[in-house]
């Protein structure tokens, strides 16, 4: 009877509420002082902010590592597309391993059998705040000798489509070597893209109506040296040799119908593009135990790089070959990149304070030919950090007071933007029954500018049509609050939270009257304000207590507004949505994913998440495993595009990638350990581990 009830729970609330997914280590150790929620069944501890998971030898057994216990959290999922783990809540994941931020191979190279517990910290402590929506951090037991190794891949059969990876581990002691690689290509030659335009100018109606198709596709490799020396209760000492290799192109052709007034032409055009980069840094991280209640972390992260793009788009009259546009864009970007953190934890006997330190330094030097001309300039972006929070418990109530100072100072040729800002945050919880909690967070912060937004480059999109950056940019503040619900037994994990975000000097896209090469500009401004709120619904339901069948959906029903700077209010509503449906029954393992695409507001536009209709289907033979699936089953990937009515332009695009229509995939997988295992250090028991770094 219980399960029927919490059956139709479910499915009531789900018919109710189905129309998004939306498209510097803290203190990693368990804070004793926030109150704990235990549900046996669900081998799941309820903190303040984080929840804490155990897994039973089943699970253990059926995993191949520890990435396939995460892909089993409520609101942890594996993406398909880029084969990694990443929130069913959107937003970005940061990962730990004992506290040392770890890439998705080294989550990989963990066996199931190493792994103690999982922290899964939905409300980041201060140090991640800034760099992390969601951190999860995997406390293991220690290896004095072993290896581990693997490697993997999966592709479609009939179009450009791989995911490849290796990697290896060695621990010999109280040291550890890792070797990492890993390729995602794409090569797709039937892309098809459909716009328009359509504006009023100097008197004149015009509309452009375009199709074009494209051969397009990218390549990212990364290649990664590590070397461990972990000196328990006492010092943790790591050196990370990382490599990013990245090369992408698009070669496109098509026509359009251009229009003036009742005047129609008969253009045709091309439309290439192309980056490449290889970024070598060099990470170091040191952590260090000072006596028995303070610890010291000093992080380093330096990188330097150059980057080029290229563009080149002609139009013309089909019938005269009379030229319409003629762009061609080249840059050249040098960087140099700098970050250092330094952290220190204090334990009281009422709580925990930590405190720190971060800052990061970019300076960027461009060669830029374009539309304008030739031209040199440099940029310099540099943000500084300062932060302190205290966590404790009082009776029933538990709490996490955090106060910042984040220093915000963008240099270009044309302008220069200082800024300090206070940012404060605070966390409180409060135990309802034992497993019911409440939990509010509130916090203000501010938010830079991505490089893009602040660039001098021109580009021609279409005729009369040109997008540029703005380097007067200033950066958002941004107020937001959470109040949270949740509640878990055997079939249920699940978050119910009401959330509002307001946003001070929002950055909005809009498009604007161009007085330099005449038409119109797609550039960038800070509106007066940007507000969201609304209710998301997230967690899994097991109807029969185990894997067997587990619903994994996130619907979040959501308002948004931005208010621009000459005083217009732009709306939207939209109801996010996201499912999978899983199920493990011995050696065989099921997966479906789907959505409903919605719009969202993004700048000037509205703009869809990615379509998914996935399912995929693996069987575990001893140390291999063996994939098969097809992505967007009956449908290509497709995104759409509209402006605004209250835009200058009437823009629409709608893009469909006919490669991955019902793509079938095949994978195999091979992962092997040996190794002799110490028992469980009580810093790891006592959930101290090292905090991570960014």
């Amino acid at each position: 009877m219980k399960k029927t009830i919490y059956t139709l729970c479910f499915l009531s609330g789900t018919l109710i509420f189905a129309q998004e997914k939306k498209n510097d280590t803290a203190d990693v150790s368990e804070t004793k002082e926030i109150q704990e929620v235990i549900v046996k069944s669900q081998k799941k501890k309820q903190f303040a902010d984080k929840a804490v998971y155990t897994f039973d030898k089943e699970a253990l057994e059926r995993a191949r590592y520890a990435k396939d216990l995460l892909r089993t959290l409520p609101e942890l999922q594996l993406d398909p597309v880029s084969n990694t783990i990443t929130s069913t809540k959107g937003g970005t994941v940061l990962f730990l391993i004992n506290g040392v931020e770890a890439t998705d191979l080294q989550v990989r190279s963990v066996t199931p059998g190493e792994v103690i517990k999982v922290e899964y910290y939905d409300i980041p402590p201060a140090r991640w705040a800034t760099r992390a929506d969601t951190v999860v951090n995997i406390l293991t037991r220690s290896t004095e000798t072993g290896y581990v190794f693997g490697t993997d891949v999966f592709s479609a059969l009939d179009t450009g489509f791989v995911n490849g990876s290796a990697y290896a581990n060695y621990t010999k002691g109280k040291n550890n070597f890792g070797l990492e690689y890993s390729l995602n290509l794409r090569d797709y030659n039937d892309r098809r893209v459909n716009s328009i335009y359509d504006y009023q100018l100097n008197g004149k109606h015009y509309r452009s109506n375009e199709n074009r198709k494209d051969h397009f596709g990218y390549t990212f490799q990364n290649v990664a040296l590590r070397y461990t020396r972990l000196v328990p209760d006492h010092y943790v000492f790591q050196a990370k040799l990382n490599m990013d290799i990245f090369s992408r192109f698009s070669k496109g052709v098509g026509q359009s119908v251009f229009s003036e007034d009742n005047l129609n032409e008969a253009h045709a055009m091309f439309k290439n593009n192309g980056a490449n980069y290889v970024i070598p840094k060099l990470d170091i991280y040191y952590s260090k135990k000072l006596g028995e209640k303070d610890e010291l972390s000093i992080n380093v992260v330096g990188s330097h790089y150059t980057t080029n793009t290229s563009e080149t788009a002609k139009e013309w009259i089909v019938n005269s070959g009379l030229s319409v546009y003629d762009n061609d864009m080249m840059l050249k970007a040098k960087q140099t990149s700098i970050v250092g953190e330094l952290a220190h934890v204090h334990d009281f006997k009422s709580g925990k304070l930590s405190s720190g330190y971060r800052i990061s330094r970019t300076s960027i030097s461009n060669d830029l030919n374009n539309l304008a001309g030739y031209s040199q300039y440099s940029v310099n972006y540099l943000e500084q950090y300062f932060y302190t929070e205290f966590s404790g418990k009082v009776n029933q109530f538990s709490y996490r007071v955090g106060a910042g100072l984040t220093n915000i100072h963008n240099k270009s040729a044309e302008n220069t933007f200082d800024e300090w800002s206070f940012t404060p945050k605070v966390v409180l919880g409060y135990q309802v029954k034992n497993n019911q909690s409440l939990r509010f967070t509130g916090s203000y912060s501010p938010i830079s500018p991505v490089s893009n937004a602040l660039s001098s480059n021109v580009v021609q999109l279409a005729p009369n049509i040109v997008q540029r950056g703005n380097p007067f940019l200033k950066s958002q503040q941004v107020f937001s609050n959470n109040l949270t619900y949740s509640f878990n037994n055997k079939y249920f994990d699940f978050n119910a939270a009401l959330f509002y975000r307001y946003t001070d000097r929002v950055i909005n896209q809009y498009y604007v009257l161009d007085s330099v090469l005449g038409g119109y500009a797609l550039t960038y401004e800070n509106g007066k304000s940007g507000q969201r709120y609304g209710v998301q619904f997230t967690g899994s339901y097991k109807p029969f207590g185990s894997n067997l069948l587990v619903v994994k959906a996130v619907i979040v029903p959501t308002s948004e507004t931005v208010k621009t700077s000459s005083g217009a209010l732009i709306k939207n509503d939209y109801l996010g949505n996201y499912f999978v449906l899983s199920s493990e029954y011995k050696a065989f393992s099921l997966q479906y994913q789907f959505n409903i695409p919605t719009y969202s507001l993004s700048g000037a536009f509205l703009n869809t998440n990615e379509n998914q209709h996935n399912i995929f289907v693996s069987y575990k033979l001893k140390n291999w495993t063996l994939s098969t699936g097809m992505y967007w089953m009956g449908m290509p990937s497709e995104y759409k595009t509209k402006s605004l009515p209250e835009s200058l332009v009437d823009y629409k695009v709608h893009t469909q990638i006919m490669n991955n229509k019902s793509m079938f995939v095949l994978g195999v997988s091979y992962d092997f350990s040996k190794g002799k295992k110490t028992e469980i250090q009580r810093k790891l028991n006592n959930e101290t581990a090292p905090a991570a770094t960014f």
